[in-house]
C-alpha cells in the first residue's frame, strides 16, 4: 500500500494533532486548546488539503469534522484506510446521530464528540488517540527491526533458524543439512546474535512473527 509521505521523524518534538474542519473559528479554538497543553498542531480546511500535505513522522492523531465540503468525514476515514494512513481519529460533529457514531467507531475511530463539547473531553480523547498511535508506531518499528535483522542472515543461517525453531536439535539439523554438528552450532550462534535473540524461545517467537513456518 502506498503510504502518504511524512516529514522526517524527530522524537524530540511533541506529538501532533491534525485538525480538519471547514470552520475557521473552530480550527482556531482547537489550535489554542491543544497548544495550551504542549501539543503541536496543524490544521486544514478540507480533506483535500490534508492529502496534499506531508504528515509529521511522530505520534499524531486526527481531529476530524464529520461534515466537510466535498467529502464527509466518514468517507474520508475510508479513504485514509485505503491509502494505508493509520491515523487515530477523533470525530466531532454538530449534527451527529447514533448510526453515524456507530459507523465511525466500528471503522476504528477513537471517539465521537458532539459540538459543543467540553475542552477536557476533547483533550482526553486526543490523549487516548496519541497513545494509540505511539503504541502502533513502536510495534511497527519492532517489526521493521526484526525484518532488517532477518535480512542480515546468510541463506544457510536462515535454513538453520528454520530447523531450530521447528524444534530440531543441533544433531538433527546437521543431519538434515549434511553439515558437522559443530558447524550447525556456529551458524546457530550467529543467528542468535544477528537476530538479537536471548533464548531459543525468543527465536521461536521471531520465526512466528516472520511467518517462517506458515503452511509448513
Amino acid at each position: 500500500m502506498n503510504q502518504k509521505p511524512r516529514a522526517k521523524a524527530d522524537e524530540t518534538q511533541s506529538p501532533t494533532v491534525i485538525i480538519v474542519d471547514d470552520d475557521e473559528d473552530m480550527r482556531g479554538a482547537l489550535t489554542n486548546l491543544f497548544s495550551s497543553v504542549g501539543l503541536d498542531v496543524v490544521s486544514f480546511g478540507s480533506a483535500q488539503e490534508l492529502l496534499a500535505a506531508k504528515l509529521p513522522d511522530r505520534p499524531s492523531c486526527l481531529v476530524l469534522d464529520i461534515r466537510l465540503p466535498g467529502v464527509s468525514g466518514l468517507e474520508f476515514q475510508g479513504q485514509l484506510a485505503k491509502l494505508g494512513i493509520e491515523l487515530p481519529i477523533v470525530f466531532m460533529t454538530g449534527h451527529g446521530d447514533i448510526p453515524m457514531s456507530v459507523r465511525a467507531m466500528k471503522a476504528g475511530a477513537v471517539d465521537f464528540l458532539s459540538k459543543p463539547f467540553r475542552d477536557q473531553d476533547m483533550l482526553d480523547a486526543v490523549a487516548i488517540a496519541i497513545e494509540r498511535d505511539r503504541t502502533r508506531r513502536a510495534s511497527m518499528q519492532s517489526v521493521q527491526t526484526l525484518r532488517d535483522n532477518f535480512r542480515s542472515l546468510t541463506s544457510r543461517e536462515v535454513e538453520v533458524m528454520r530447523y531450530v525453531t521447528k524444534g530440531l536439535l543441533n544433531k538433527q539439523v546437521a543431519g538434515e543439512m549434511g553439515l558437522a554438528e559443530i558447524t550447525v552450532k556456529i551458524h546457530r550462534g550467529n543467528v542468535m546474535r544477528k537476530m538479537g535473540a536471548r533464548s531459543l524461545a525468543d527465536l521461536v517467537r521471531m520465526a512466528e512473527a516472520l511467518g517462517m513456518h506458515d503452511g509448513a
